[in-house]
């Protein structure tokens, strides 16, 4: 499906992004995992900053949900329903991206999922579904990405992974392949370099995503209260996930490659003798979360701000 772009409404709500208007004029990116949650906020950013998106993720409908959202707003994105684990659908899936966009610039790879368990209780299918929803997919997106339009233009390519920094007690099985992630964005930044490809990490912390949504009640419950132990006393919002990411994809960057930017609020940085404190000044900068984006909606069991 193709939403067709149009003069831009001027009473439509936008994305209020902190960069530049224009950014990303003429250039195209896929973000996979484009349906809902911080690839859908990625997507309204990237093409209220010009761009042209292709959305890539398993339900046609709620691809199409967002490219609806996208026309509305004066933007233009098309819609490639795949299953980023089929090496088949994926070949076919760049060649209609290609065939509809004309390029690829970038190649923003979301998408992927996770069930919560102790390892001792996986099953073989359950441990390589997730290894292939999360490093597979993004392994066999790159591949070709690269090979049918970037290896002869450059480009720049943004995996997201997690904070995987000291394990990743209850999923044991995304954090291995997370941290794969993280090795191969780092390889391949290297060996892609020549053609001028940058391959870059986000790694997101708890953020107040509407994915969370689909997490059982007892995680939820944990969720809730995790806060207090972030340095920084809040979640994240997935606009500053997708700032993060747009930074990465532009030119300001580059000259990085190879490199990982967490967004977790220091959270890695606690330490059992030196846990996370209340905050001695409430108002300051870091406090006010930034959510620029105007069809945000967290879960309700998770705000952004707690208070008390």
């Amino acid at each position: 499906m193709d939403a067709t772009s149009h003069a831009p409404d001027p009473r439509a709500a936008r994305y209020r992004s902190v960069f530049r208007p224009g950014l990303f004029e003429g250039r195209s990116v896929i973000v996979t995992g484009g349906g809902s949650g911080i690839g859908r906020c990625t997507a309204h950013e990237l093409v209220a900053l010009g761009a042209s998106v292709a959305l890539i993720g398993r339900k046609p409908e709620k691809l199409e949900r967002v490219a609806a959202e996208i026309a509305e707003a004066g933007g233009r994105a098309t819609c490639h329903p795949l299953d980023i684990r089929d090496e088949a659908g994926v070949q076919a899936g760049i060649d209609a991206v290609l065939a509809a966009h004309g390029r690829i610039d970038g190649l923003v790879n979301n998408a992927g999922g996770q069930f919560p368990g102790a390892a001792e209780t996986f099953t073989l299918k359950g441990w390589e579904a997730v290894i292939r929803n999360n490093l597979t997919g993004g392994f066999l997106m790159s591949r070709e990405v690269f090979n049918r339009w970037m290896k002869d233009h450059g480009g720049a390519i943004v995996n997201i992974i997690a904070d995987i920094w000291g394990g990743m007690p209850s999923m044991a099985h995304s954090g291995a392949a997370r941290a794969g992630t993280l090795n191969l964005t780092e390889t391949l930044a290297s060996e892609w370099a020549p053609s001028g490809v940058r391959v870059n990490a986000v790694a997101p912390g708890w953020i107040a995503s509407s994915g969370m949504e689909t997490y059982p009640d007892e995680v939820k419950a944990r969720l809730a209260k995790q806060w207090r132990m972030v340095p920084l006393q809040r979640y994240g919002s997935e606009a500053e996930i997708s700032a993060a990411i747009v930074f990465l994809l532009s030119e300001a960057a580059n000259f990085i490659t190879g490199d990982c930017i967490r967004v977790d609020g220091g959270v890695p940085n606690a330490r059992p003798n030196a846990p996370a404190q209340p905050l001695r000044v409430k108002d300051s900068g870091s406090q006010r979360t930034f959510d620029g984006f105007h069809l945000s909606s967290p879960p309700a069991f998770m705000n952004i701000e707690p208070k008390g």
